[in-house]
């Protein structure tokens, strides 16, 4: 149950409360609900229903404190959800733009929110706390000002919006996976250890950096699978591992066999602040279901957003582990793979049906 609203927030009282619902006033959706005491359900105050009687309206604090009392949910719950959507992308956006992270009362402030009440509305559609998701956007502008040939790794860091450097280093390998100035040299001076195997749907390449590992490649020519890699990271010393590595290449492959095993190994993921959201978002979803692109982006909070959620997809470089294969366009269609059709076709029915071979094409 949430916190009684402070007597400060402009909905603490049932006749500001009142205002709200009358404004429709979607900056109050998530501070309290409504219920209306002749059709026994509650609504958000944004809701486009038509508007009760004050006589038959109370107030609480929560949806749940709502049924509780023995009221349900109202059917029209579209428009809160893009209302809530569009306070959050607001609230994104000014992160995205800030030179240092706006404090949470600030950005509270700005959706009209309580701390307490954006913070978890926050994190409800994103899937990130406000901090969180502050740090990502960060990491990502040290990524960019890093790439930028003329910046000094301490211009980097203090163009990305740190404070002081020893904060930053501290975090460095954590944030870049190996320290700023090899980050900035394309990998120099990192060690990438990778092998190249075989599994059921052709050559498959596993890379591991300090942090875990940082790629799963599959493809049918192993020589392309190492040019891949070695675009990436275009500096790094590439070693090729010993057969102790290969262990961990044969757990891998157990994964490709298995879905459903999983994969309980460190992985070193690292891509923007969106790229991250909808990875995640990915990694839950289990074996043997699927989504849509739409039903994706409408989990990370962001339902226009589509084609930068396919995009995301297509930058994955975790094949498997980060199941980007359990994503179909609305009409069911497989749609694209960065490593073929056929390859997500054969990993959609293993998982749905334990097949270990590939189907035929024409299947």
């Amino acid at each position: 149950m949430p916190s009684p609203l402070p007597s400060t927030s402009p909905y603490a009282t049932d006749a500001q409360r009142w205002q709200a619902v009358l404004a429709r006033d979607a900056r109050a959706d998530g501070q309290f609900v409504y219920a209306v005491r002749t059709t026994g359900i509650y609504c958000q105050p944004s809701c486009p229903k038509r508007l009760p009687r004050r006589e038959n309206v109370c107030f609480f604090d929560s949806p749940e404190a709502a049924e509780a009392a023995g009221f349900r949910a109202s059917r029209s719950p579209q428009k809160h959800s893009a209302a809530r959507a569009d306070i959050v992308a607001a609230a994104c956006r000014s992160i995205d733009m800030a030179e240092t992270a706006p404090a949470l009362e600030a950005l509270a402030a700005q959706a009209g929110l309580s701390a307490f009440h954006f913070h978890r509305l926050f994190k409800a559609e994103t899937g990130l706390t406000p901090k969180a998701y502050a740090t990502a956007a960060r990491a990502r502008r040290l990524r960019a000002q890093l790439a930028k040939p003329e910046a000094s790794v301490t211009d980097a860091i203090y163009g990305a919006g740190f404070q002081s450097s020893s904060r930053f280093y501290e975090t460095a390998d954590q944030r870049l996976g190996m320290p700023a100035r090899d980050y900035r040299d394309g990998g120099a001076g990192a060690e990438i250890r990778f092998a190249i195997g075989q599994c059921s749907l052709g050559a498959i390449l596993v890379a591991q950096s300090r942090r875990g590992i940082c790629a799963i490649l599959l493809g049918d020519d192993a020589e392309l699978l190492v040019r891949d890699l070695q675009d990436r990271f275009p500096k790094a010393e590439l070693i090729g591992a010993d057969r102790g590595f290969e262990q961990l290449v044969a757990q891998v492959v157990g994964l490709i066999e298995a879905p459903a095993l999983g994969l309980q190994l460190p992985l070193d993921v690292r891509g923007t602040a969106f790229q991250e959201r909808v990875w995640q978002a990915l990694r839950e979803v289990p074996p043997g279901s699927t989504v849509s692109y739409a039903e994706l982006a409408a989990r990370i909070g962001s339902p226009k957003a589509v084609r930068a959620v396919g995009s995301a997809c297509g930058a994955n470089p975790l094949a498997v582990a980060i199941p980007c294969h359990r994503v179909l366009r609305s009409d069911g269609d497989l749609s694209g793979y960065r490593w073929g059709i056929e390859r997500k076709r054969a990993l959609l029915l293993r998982e749905a049906h334990g097949q270990r071979e590939l189907p035929d094409q024409n299947s």
